[in-house]
């Protein structure tokens, strides 16, 4: 997963604590991803940079893409964190600079940790189902784990949790409600795929230092009180040990959270450092240099970084 964005900003994430619990309803922007995918992207915006260590969310679909050919998104570098892949229909190819190729399949986890450095494409298989539906996140590596080896992890067996009144939930990285995924994390968060029946009236548990967010998938429900519709983002803050669900209808959303990252990032393209010099050596090392391997089996060309933005920016405290 890309940010294609050719004329990327520097961004800066992390270093600060959780607001309490609020109830932020943000709207997601139209970005195009590869030939012909366009996503709404809910992280970072204006209004929240980050969620726990959750640092970029990307949700797209429902798209028919029976007579188009879907996702194509060419190697590109990645440094800094995990990437996670999650469908609701469809197929991803996966291919890394590791060798690992894998087709990622709807509620199977496709993890991958760029540690110092990985490069990796994705794309919808030449033979695919007709409809593509799904997200993309990125998750921010703690300085202690953001040098590590690179990794690749597929799981088809997560575990799954029912909170009562038709309410289910897939756990797909990190821990909810005592149940806990086999996905490799370094930091304290949570991120499940969480399903309501029309007539759902639950409570689920959630830990009171953990800030959360809720991204709609499908359908509309009511979280917290705040009526849910798809493509948008609920930033729910800290504080609380239980969330309220309700539904009139079948709907979906994915749930993220984590304790508030404290660590002050640089996030620019598709690497997360500490400093605009460590950003413009990777992106020197992605262009002239073997440091992220090469990814085999694509048909095209892979991609080439941005020019950097002129006034690079330095890490400060937590954005919104």
């Amino acid at each position: 997963m890309s940010n294609l964005d050719r004329t990327p900003v520097a961004t800066r994430c992390g270093g600060g604590h959780g607001p309490g619990p609020v109830r932020d309803l943000l709207p997601g922007k139209a970005v195009p991803l590869g030939e012909s995918t366009v996503v709404r992207r809910l992280l970072p915006t204006m209004g929240r940079r980050m969620v726990g260590a959750w640092c970029f969310v990307d949700q797209y679909g429902p798209d028919d893409i029976a007579d188009e050919p879907g996702m194509q998104v060419p190697p590109h570098p990645h440094m800094g964190l995990q990437t996670v892949s999650w469908l609701h229909a469809g197929e991803v190819l996966h291919r890394d600079s590791l060798g690992s190729l894998c087709t990622v399949r709807p509620r199977e986890l496709g993890l991958m940790t760029s540690g110092r450095a990985i490069a990796h494409s994705e794309e919808s298989p030449r033979t695919h189902t007709p409809v593509l539906h799904g997200s993309q996140l990125w998750i921010a590596l703690p300085d202690g784990h953001r040098h590590r080896e690179p990794a690749f992890e597929h799981h088809t067996a997560l575990p799954e949790i029912a909170g009562g009144g038709g309410l289910r939930a897939t756990v797909v990285l990190g821990t909810l409600a005592g149940a806990t995924s086999p996905g490799t994390v370094h930091s304290p968060l949570a991120g499940a795929d969480i399903t309501v029946a029309a007539g759902t009236d639950a409570r689920l548990p959630v830990e009171e230092e953990f800030e959360y967010a809720a991204l709609a998938m499908a359908g509309g429900c009511e979280v917290d009180g705040v009526p849910l519709g798809p493509g948008a983002l609920l930033y729910l803050g800290t504080g609380r040990r239980e969330l309220h669900v309700r539904s009139d209808s079948d709907a979906s959303f994915m749930l993220l959270g984590g304790t508030p990252f404290e660590e002050q990032l640089v996030m620019w393209w598709n690497f997360i450092g500490r400093s605009s010099e460590e950003i413009a050596q990777a992106r020197e090392d992605w262009m002239t240099t073997d440091r992220f391997g090469e990814v085999h089996g694509y048909a095209g060309p892979r991609l080439d970084a941005p020019p950097l933005p002129p006034t690079p920016l330095k890490p400060r405290g937590r954005a919104r």
